[in-house]
């Protein structure tokens, strides 16, 4: 997708971190901005900002959780500004603890969020790009946790998993199709968010429960200070939109992580068990970036 000025773009996640930034990306474009968060103050705010710098911009407080938000969220795009050509797929939250742990409240809350709230993004608006015959672009937000497993983040790591191969099926199947829309997945380390934060808006209905994991304290001040220290989330902004302009699909902000990749594969290549070198890696990395939202 070549020309981005005067086209409609949509982020959800949109109120701080990589949505926030995506969202003034894509306006520096000269795009028209849709930006959706569930939280009301925080997406005032980015939207006014957005405004302020003279771009068109609306936002949409909605839970991606749920199909009649993010059909909400298409409504409102095409109201304002009658049609959609770019969609980031990017609101994300995350929790830590052994696989056995997690609660069945967990499970669902992260599901929710990152794995259904992309899937209702691809089921509302791809359908609606395709109509419109028009360029356009889906970018959805996994994580190195996408390609890589780590400990003590099972949930995560299923959910982005999901979001990678939900991914390249959907890139497989409109370029089958020869449609005009390409299709790019994010898969970013550590990033300077706030995303160990999210369970400020975790749903009253799907409460944490899960009981006390020793060292569970230690292990997310270790995490933080990685965060700390990782990209500049406009610095993976600027990649996603170099993604799209190039029609590449995996952006991996963090090159140096690439390695965890390859030895992921040459062990299932080999034959061999899961390399315990992913972990000891990990904790090398974060002079070089990566995280979430």
């Amino acid at each position: 997708m070549k020309e981005l000025r005067d086209k409609v773009a949509v982020v959800t996640g949109g109120a701080s971190g990589i949505g926030r930034a995506l969202g003034a990306a894509l306006a520096r474009e000269g795009m028209r901005i849709v930006l959706a968060d569930v939280e009301s103050e925080p997406l005032a705010r980015a939207t006014e900002d957005l405004t302020r710098a003279g771009t068109r911009a609306i936002g949409v407080q909605a839970d991606v959780s749920k199909a009649d938000e993010v059909a909400k969220i298409a409504t409102a795009a095409c109201d304002a500004f009658g049609g959609v050509h770019v969609v980031c797929n990017n609101a994300g939250v995350a929790l830590s603890g052994l696989s056995w742990t997690h609660t069945l409240a967990d499970w669902e809350w992260l599901f929710g969020v990152n794995l259904w709230g992309v899937i209702h993004g691809v089921r509302t608006f791809v359908p609606l790009m395709l109509a419109q015959g028009d360029e356009g672009h889906v970018v959805n937000t996994a994580s190195m946790a996408g390609l890589v497993s780590g400990p003590g983040m099972a949930v995560y790591n299923v959910t982005k998993h999901g979001v990678v191969t939900l991914s390249e099926t959907l890139y497989q199947e409109l370029r089958a199709l020869g449609a005009a829309i390409g299709v790019s997945v994010l898969c970013p380390g550590w990033v300077n968010t706030n995303i160990l934060d999210s369970a400020r808006n975790r749903p009253a209905a799907l409460a944490d429960t899960a009981p006390p994991i020793p060292g569970r304290d230690e292990m997310e001040q270790a995490v933080r200070a990685l965060l700390a220290v990782g990209l500049p989330p406009e610095t993976v902004a600027a990649r996603v939109v170099d993604a799209i302009r190039a029609d590449r699909f995996y952006v991996l902000p963090h090159p140096d992580w690439k390695r965890l990749v390859r030895a992921r594969m040459e062990d299932i290549l080999e034959d061999r068990n899961p390399s315990p070198s992913i972990v000891e890696e990990l904790a090398v990395l974060p002079a070089q970036g990566g995280g979430q939202r």
